[in-house]
């Protein structure tokens, strides 16, 4: 896996394809290999994820710097990189938050913006920074393997069960991350951030925008999505399956807007 330096850390890369530049960011947890998973990019485009600080083969670095100025910093040190003055950039739940908060404060790079299953606005979601710091709690009270079995007795995961089994097998694999006591801090400092501190803030993007959202996710609500497009101008929103209801139809819903997003991109 290819890899460039920033920060004094290797962030591991990687890319498909060839044409448009899209960067599409993985979710809190997650690495550059969810990203691929989703979107098989057409000819034309070249599909570009990099595994954040924390995250997939990337070290942590200082933990005082997991929040996402500094994930957006990280993005365009990777453009940088490759070379790229702009490129379309986007973005799964925690990833979606990186790309508000670098089409904030680096306007000019980008090109287009995709969100897909947002899961901050201008704030944190208290329901998840607790979810949250009872994972990492447990992993670093009793280690993964101990830590995980405590949490499947909660009520949180119960509940999450009952909600979303999607969001309760994406808890459960905080724990089988085979860097998950190295990484934990992620799951601490990341939730209580946000990408920007008042919506009236995304009034600045004017660049083409497209919000994926669905039910069934109180990790991702739908009206998280609403807002976003409601906030943004000329945003579209479009609804796509729950993981939770059909992974297909979700992984094709995600391919089938992104590709026609891209292909109506103007030049």
């Amino acid at each position: 896996m290819p890899h460039f330096t920033h920060d004094g850390l290797p962030f591991h890369y990687l890319e498909s394809g060839a044409g448009t530049p899209f960067v599409f960011q993985h979710g809190l947890g997650a690495d550059a290999s969810q990203p691929l998973g989703l979107f098989r990019p057409p000819a034309g485009v070249r599909l570009l994820c990099f595994d954040c600080r924390a995250h997939g083969r990337t070290p942590v670095g200082d933990e005082n710097k997991l929040g996402f100025v500094t994930l957006a910093d990280d993005l365009a040190a990777f453009l940088d990189h490759l070379g790229l003055e702009r490129a379309v950039i986007g973005g799964i739940s925690m990833g979606a938050g990186v790309a508000v908060n670098f089409a904030l404060r680096y306007p000019r790079r980008v090109r287009g913006l995709v969100l897909s299953r947002p899961a901050w606005l201008a704030g944190p979601k208290p329901e998840t920074v607790r979810w949250c710091a009872t994972i990492a709690r447990l992993i670093r009270e009793h280690g993964p393997a101990r830590g995980k079995e405590a949490f499947l007795l909660t009520p949180d995961y119960a509940e999450a069960r009952r909600e979303s089994p999607d969001v309760a097998a994406s808890g459960l694999r905080q724990f089988d991350d085979p860097r998950a006591v190295e990484t934990v801090a992620r799951l601490e400092r990341i939730p209580p951030d946000a990408p920007c501190r008042s919506l009236d803030e995304l009034a600045a993007i004017a660049v083409p925008t497209l919000v994926l959202a669905h039910h069934q996710d109180p990790v991702h609500p739908f009206a998280y999505g609403q807002a976003l497009a409601a906030a943004i101008p000329g945003a579209v929103l479009r609804e796509i399956a729950s993981k939770s209801v059909s992974v297909e139809r979700h992984t094709a819903d995600v391919q089938r807007h992104i590709e026609t997003f891209l292909q109506e991109l103007p030049d």
